[in-house]
Parts: C-alpha cells; structure tokens; sequence
C-alpha cells in the first residue's frame, strides 16, 4: 500500500482513538483515492470545454450524494461558463466551506490528455495537482469523517468552481455564490497545490487589479517638441508617470506594480479583450496617443486601496501640452493575513504534528497567485489554503503529483475539521 509521507509513529500518540481510526479510515482507501484521482483526470475539463467540465463535476456529484449532501449545479450562463458544483451537509455544528474547482489549463486541442503511473509514488496528469487533486483530498477527507460517524457534528458545503483558470465575466456574477456560501460560513479551507512544500499552507494570498493608463499630447512637426505650442507629446507623458511610479511605490512589501504592455503613437489600436494592439507613428511626429495596460497586487483591501489612489495622484501635475487619466480594474481580491488566519494554520499545524507529519509554517504570499478563497476569506472568522496534493509543474506539460501526500493532506484537512467541531462552543 502507498503510504503517507514518512511519519513520526511515536508523535501519533498524541492522537485520541477516534482521530486514529479517522487516520485509519485515510490510509484504508488511498488506493481507491488514487484510482478516482485518476478517473477524474482522465476527463479533459479545460474551462472551455463545458461538457467536460459539467462531466467531472457529475462524478464529484455522484460522490458527494453518496455521502448524504444535497447537491446543486449552477448554471453558468450567466457569466459565459460552464458552471459551478455546491454541496451541502449537516444542521449544527461549526459551518466549513470547502473550496476546490473543476476546471484546468489543458483544453481538448492540448497533447496532455491522460494520467500517467510514473512509479509507486508519482503520477503525472493534466491537472493532477491544480486541482483536481486537491478536489480528491476534500472528498476523501470527508469521506473517512462519514465513515467515523463525525459529519453530523458539522455543517459542510463543498464549492468545486468551474472557471477558476479562465474566469467568465462578469467575474461578480461568477463568484456571487461563493460569496453567498462564505457568508454563511465561519471557516473556508482551501485545496490548492499552494508553493508546492507540504510543511507550508497559504496564510495570506495578494490580490489582482488591472489598470489602464492614458496619456494625451498635440500632435506635431516633432522639431516643436517641448515648445509652448506642442509640449511633450503623450509618449514622454507616460514615461513620466511610470518613473513617477517606479521611484514613489517600489519596495513596499507585498506590494507589485507592473506594466505589461505600452503602445504609442500617432495612431493607436488597442484590443482589450484580448491584450494586444498595434500603433502607427513616425519619427518626425510628436505622439498625440499612449496607452499603457498592466496589474496591480496588494496584500490587504487597505493597501489596494492607498496605491490607487496614489497611483492617481503620481497620473496628474501633467508635463506642458499633455493630459492623463488611469482607470482600475478589481478581480480577485486580496486575502490579508488576518488574526483568525494566523489562529487556523497554528491548529492546521498542531493536527500535522500529531498525525506525525510535522510543523507547517506560513508560505509566502509572494509565491501565492490569485485563487478563489480570497473571495470568501473576508467573510469567514478564519481561512487557510494551500491544503491540496503537492508536486510540481503546474500549467504545463509536465505537471506531476507526489502521491505521498494524497493521504497526507487528507489527514490534515480532516483531524483539523474533527478538532474544531469537537471543541466548538
């Protein structure tokens, strides 16, 4: 049998008879894990492809009624997607929100199709890790709760999202049930690879704006450049802006700021949608059109916040014969390091000590993208992620799993649930 990462047997002595038979109920089924990992990889669900998507969530559905949840799927119509999976179970109890989605990268027309044995304690496959390993370790583990006879003790509604690697829009829309559910939750837990060390979880996760900058300058004979008459034209505008955000916002922690693409000239074409353009212009012309697209990643709604607006200051005080303006775009939102966090990963922690896996530490958010619980975090007393299977080249060809931590990760997840509900008031 496949075990778990290696262990410290004598630190389970830590555990009581029911946290060891929720271990043993864990390492019992790894191979049928292991198998359902498989089944569900081998179904091509790229966010694109909506019969595949709708597919694999149909299987998790099959699972989570066979568990005694009521299940749903939400039509995603609405914002151009396939759709959404949510499960509920349980009247009583502390209320866990479980957070997983069903789609990958790897669309049909990919050549990363199958999930491939490597050897006993690694697989490859097109989202093995991201996520629908993860989606495997919140099934499993809420698995070996029914079979010990625990779920009753809690409320647990499974939010398995269709479109986390292409988001549809409106995002809002999209995301408007996740919200709900985290509303009426009081934890979120969430099965991302996280930064691929399983003594890590995702304490905090920095979140995403776009923005969009302007400039306007007097297209001219460029021998009357910086006169009275014709200014600075609209290329050494945006130039002044972007040293202006360089030399006033870099080097605040967790704070990024990048200008991904620029065009300018006396003729400019941008295509938004899909982020490309192109400009006429000549070097004797002054430029009359700038435009500059990049993304914004804060650590706290506060941060956001302050560097917006003073990314709108830096935009005025124009240089002569120019205007600007800059606009902003708020998509995931940030997921701050919160006292509750803080308190979530300190008993995440201890559960991982006493199963014998030892210590987990906070990862860097830095190595955090953006994920879907940073749109329920802000609802819940408490958040953690990062608690899926671990490994390894994540959208890409060779994206891999260590099997070790199936069971592993499965054993956390569920002695830190039965923990809280054991001792919630």
């Amino acid at each position: 049998m496949l075990m778990a990462l290696t262990s410290d047997v004598s630190a389970r002595q830590a555990l009581d008879d029911t946290e060891n038979l929720i271990v043993a109920h864990v390492d019992e089924g790894v191979e049928n894990a292991i198998s359902f990992l498989e089944r569900v990889v081998n179904i091509n669900s790229g966010s694109m492809n909506f019969d595949g998507v709708r597919e694999v969530g149909q299987v998790f559905d099959n699972e989570l009624t066979a568990l005694g949840f009521e299940t749903e799927w939400l039509d995603g119509a609405a914002f151009q997607r396939a759709g959404h999976l949510f499960a509920r179970r349980g009247t009583t109890g502390p209320h866990f929100l479980l957070i997983g989605h069903l789609d990958t990268v790897f669309e049909p027309d990919s050549p990363f199709q199958r999930f491939e044995r490597v050897d006993e304690e690694t697989a490859r496959g097109p989202g093995v890790i991201d996520m629908k390993g993860g989606d495997v370790v919140i099934v499993e583990a809420v698995r070996a709760l029914h079979k010990a006879g625990l779920l009753d003790e809690m409320i647990v509604t499974v939010a398995l999202i269709g479109d986390e690697e292409s988001s549809g829009d409106p995002l809002e829309v999209g995301r408007a049930p996740l919200v709900a559910a985290a509303q009426e939750a009081d934890i979120a837990l969430a099965f991302e690879p996280g930064d691929g060390d399983p003594g890590t979880a995702v304490l905090a996760r920095r979140g995403w704006t776009g923005w969009e900058l302007h400039t306007s300058g007097t297209r001219a004979h460029s021998s009357s450049i910086f006169s009275e008459e014709t200014g600075y034209g609209s290329i050494y505008e945006a130039a002044r802006i972007l040293t202006q955000f360089q030399e006033n916002l870099a080097g605040e922690d967790l704070l990024t700021f990048n200008p991904g693409m620029i065009i300018g000239g006396t003729t400019v074409e941008f295509d938004k949608e899909n982020s490309r353009g192109s400009a006429f212009g000549k070097t004797n012309v002054v430029a009359d059109t700038t435009i500059v697209t990049g993304d914004l990643r804060t650590i706290s709604p506060e941060q956001k916040d302050d560097v917006k607006s003073r990314m709108r200051q830096l935009a005025m005080d124009n240089l002569p014969g120019t205007s600007a303006s800059i606009s902003f775009r708020d998509s995931y939102p940030p997921m701050g390091m919160t006292a509750g966090n803080e308190r979530l990963l300190a008993l995440f922690d201890q559960a991982s000590r006493h199963a014998g896996y030892g210590p987990v530490v906070a990862g860097d958010p830095r190595e955090a993208g953006a994920a879907d619980v940073s749109f329920a975090a802000g609802h819940v007393a408490m958040a953690l992620d990062g608690l899926g299977m671990t490994g390894g080249g994540t959208h890409t060809l060779e994206e891999w799993a260590d099997l070790k931590t199936l069971p592993m990760q499965t054993t956390r997840a569920a002695l830190l649930m039965y923990r809280i509900a054991r001792d919630w008031d």
